[in-house]
């Protein structure tokens, strides 16, 4: 005998509320690959680099692309330069995938000009991150939010705690939902419990942001990632999404267990800088940072060339 027996129309509504939330949850889902910003030895942004990146991107397979996030060093950008590369990127794209523009900021005001910007140069989207120092209560979020979100460019919430200090409460991520312009939520607080309790919340879509936690919160109800690792191994990362999206989970644990020295070793220090330094040690980009980001310790930087040569990705010794 079940534990728990449904009753005949509580089990119809629900049939049909699961079928709605299947319908909502195809939006925003895949991989998405959180792009790097190239730069050239004198410093300046690479924008041929940028744009051999975004097509290769796209040639792999990716769903979208998600310029200027902290992947993309964005605190270290200037406003015209931070425009540029969401505009670079668009252009690149051509409208084979969309683009989801990095506009967050500690300053609301920030944010909403940054988020004009991107909606005028064609992003389809904007990734919001919570904001960081100045660390706002549950109150000043939801105001953040709801006013970037009024600007009409759908918003991806981003949730990362690690990097801001602050956390999207739950129960805030629900009232944000009900706004028509916040469609997602990117989780990156390492947490895959909390996919649950938003889902249990709130109909929101939730992409997750980390990459070794992609698999599991995709079985507790993500629907894809927005993926650091992707910028090295985009068709791999995306055949792993897709095979969970499509129930081949043991072919989607295949995968995720021989990307995940991957994973791992692109977090060896602060991100961007191992993966800026695998897509160097591959010859995509020149291995150039602007501080206070640097190149990485020579251990680490070893270890990662190990595990790239272990993938087949480079060959010989890059260290």
């Amino acid at each position: 005998m079940p534990l728990l027996r449904i009753p005949q129309g509580d089990r119809q509504r629900k049939s049909n509320e699961q079928e709605g939330a299947v319908q909502k949850s195809t939006m925003w889902a895949g991989t998405y690959t959180a792009l790097v910003t190239p730069f050239t030895r004198a410093g300046a942004v690479d924008w041929s680099r940028l744009r051999a990146l975004t097509e290769f991107q796209i040639g792999e397979g990716v769903d979208g692309l998600v310029p200027v996030g902290t992947t993309g060093e964005s605190p270290t950008l200037d406003y015209d330069e931070h425009i540029r590369v969401v505009e670079e990127v668009v252009e690149a794209a051509r409208g084979r995938v969309p683009v989801i523009a990095g506009t967050g900021a500690n300053s609301t005001q920030e944010a909403m000009d940054l988020t004009r910007r991107a909606k005028e140069v064609g992003a389809q989207a904007t990734l919001q991150v919570t904001p960081y120092y100045n660390k706002p209560t549950q109150s000043g979020l939801l105001r953040h939010f709801s006013a970037i979100a009024d600007l009409g460019l759908p918003v991806i919430l981003y949730n990362v705690p690690g990097r801001t200090s602050c956390e999207i409460a739950v129960e805030t991520v629900a009232t944000l939902a009900r706004h028509p312009g916040i469609v997602a939520i990117k989780e990156a607080g390492g947490q895959v419990d909390r996919v649950s309790r938003i889902l249990d919340a709130c109909a929101i879509e939730v992409l997750s942001g980390d990459d070794s936690l992609t698999l599991p919160m995709m079985a507790v109800g993500a629907i894809g990632v927005i993926s650091v690792a992707s910028n090295v191994v985009p068709r791999a990362v995306g055949d792993m999404v897709r095979a969970a999206r499509e129930g081949r989970w043991g072919e989607a644990q295949t995968l995720h267990r021989r990307l995940h020295p991957l994973f791992r070793d692109l977090f060896i220090e602060t991100s961007p800088q191992p993966v800026k330094a695998a897509l160097a040690m591959m010859g995509r980009i020149e291995e150039v940072y602007r501080l206070p980001l640097c190149e990485m310790a020579p251990a680490n930087r070893e270890r990662l060339a190990a595990t790239l040569r272990t993938l087949g990705l480079v060959e010989g010794r890059h260290a």
